[in-house]
């Protein structure tokens, strides 16, 4: 199935007229209404009913996604953050009251969120419909249009994913334009009131850019090296189980999977022979025969991936199959921190494991590299795991498990520095893409002349008193 909208060549004036046709839309302010925002919400959420199966085998073909994998990971996240936006909506719409200072008497103060205008959403291969459509949730529940730009790597999902924006909405509401880098470069030289895109920190370089032209407010979600450490202390295999399923998940194509392990040298032989044996039990002794295991996204990544295993020593796994793109999830020791899987994300089922002699080194070998997106620390001591809390920098932080954190809506996600900026999910997703603009009401019964010219010392004076007061 191949796109129907700037596919196969670079239109960049229908691009244009697009972008223009959403403007005028948002312009007559019909986006804004609580009725119309709840009633796009759920015509999304009924479209997604509609296209479920075509989604999940779209996810199959481009991914071998498992259903169970599809549904959680993907089309049944988004239905919870749309379920979520629904009941809290009117809530969130609210203009907030403030303080206000003693010297602005008689006058009262608020916060009302305002929608941007025009979003364009960037979403990369990994998740292609959850990190499209949950920020598209946060795009309607706020008020705003979208133009919306799915990977093309993951092809199917793309294509089903413009057929289903189609069939519930209008192209000057909500629209997706689909194709390769000529369409992303011609989508960013359009001017947009806000920019939201999932995917990796260079091409997320190259966003910030474009954006800074028209001084266009961004979330960048981005990836990184997302550091585990593992202390000796732990349940070693119920700690392996949850680094195994974290780390396997969409076969390691997660931007918070943890990217390598630290571990304890104390406990280091029993972990490894734990996560050997918890993969085993997950995939079975041929992971490619699994039916819950899935491929690399293309043969580029696949060959990328590949390399990796040279790297280290190979503890368990190491296989591939290039025919079938397929990766074994591998454990890898290394020793050289310089090579190439130890300095580049690597979004796959690869694995390296460094030995630590404690945490202060762990955290140590951590603060020297880039902000990750997530990190992951597993300990029976709460003063250990504070430490990681306290001297640590990431987008995000999950103790003794991998990955949940990102499924509590009322966590903002989001990275810091390489990783990211900005957050979403849930009442955040509606704020990021909502300008929280400040209203001051002032009353016209009172007037004082203090603030007036000409000044004197006693209304200097006053003033000061006032201002202390209002502390």
């Amino acid at each position: 199935m191949t796109p129907s909208f700037v596919s196969t060549a670079v239109d960049a004036q229908r691009i244009a007229d697009l972008v223009k046709s959403q403007r005028r839309y948002f312009s007559t302010g019909e986006t804004k209404s609580l009725r119309f925002r709840k009633e796009k919400l759920h015509a999304l959420k009924n479209a997604m009913k509609q296209f479920e199966q075509r989604i999940h085998d779209a996810l199959y073909a481009d991914l071998r996604k498992s259903p169970f994998e599809a549904y959680g990971t993907e089309t049944g996240f988004v239905y919870l953050e749309i379920d979520q936006a629904l009941d809290n909506l009117e809530r969130w719409m609210r203009p907030r009251p403030i303080g206000t200072p003693l010297f602005h008497f008689p006058g009262a103060s608020a916060i009302h969120p305002d929608p941007y205008g025009v979003a364009l959403i960037v979403a990369p291969w990994n998740y292609p419909f959850q990190l499209l459509v949950a920020p598209l949730v946060g795009a309607i529940a706020a008020g705003n249009t979208a133009v919306l730009k799915p990977s093309e790597y993951a092809e199917q999902t793309a294509a089903v994913l413009e057929e289903m924006i189609a069939s519930a909405f209008s192209p000057e509401y909500v629209a997706v334009v689909n194709g390769g880098p000529e369409v992303s470069k011609s989508l960013l030289e359009n001017r947009y009131d806000y920019i939201f895109f999932t995917g990796g920190t260079e091409v997320g370089r190259f966003v910030y850019q474009a954006a800074a032209k028209h001084l266009t407010p961004v979330t960048l979600e981005l990836g990184g090296k997302s550091p585990c450490f593992v202390d000796k202390n732990v349940p070693v295999e119920q700690s392996a189980k949850r680094i195994v399923w974290g780390k396997l998940l969409n076969a390691g194509q997660t931007c918070i999977a943890p990217d390598y392990l630290l571990v304890h040298r104390e406990v280091k032989e029993k972990l490894v022979a734990a996560l050997g044996r918890q993969i085993t039990a997950a995939y079975g002794s041929d992971p490619q025969a699994s039916p819950d295991f899935g491929r690399i996204i293309n043969a580029r990544h696949f060959e990328r991936l590949s390399a990796y295993l040279r790297d280290g020593k190979v503890l368990f796994g190491g296989r591939t199959d290039a025919a079938e793109r397929y990766i074994a999830p591998t454990l890898l020791e290394v020793t050289d921190l310089d090579a190439p899987v130890m300095r580049e994300e690597i979004f796959g089922p690869i694995l390296p494991i460094i030995e630590v002699g404690d945490a202060e080194e762990a955290i140590e070998f951590i603060n020297a590299r880039p902000k990750p997106l997530a990190l992951y620390a597993f300990s029976g001591s709460d003063r250990t795991l504070d430490m990681f809390a306290d001297r640590t920098s990431s987008g995000g932080v999950c103790f003794n498990d991998t990955i949940m954190h990102i499924a509590n809506s009322e966590l903002p996600f989001g990275g810091v520095g390489d990783s990211g900026i900005g957050g979403y999910h849930g009442k955040a997703s509606f704020e990021t893409f909502s300008h929280l603009k400040p209203i001051f009401k002032r009353s016209n019964l009172v007037d004082t002349p203090l603030r007036y010219a000409p000044y004197n010392k006693l209304g200097l004076s006053t003033l000061k008193r006032l201002m202390k007061w209002s502390l």
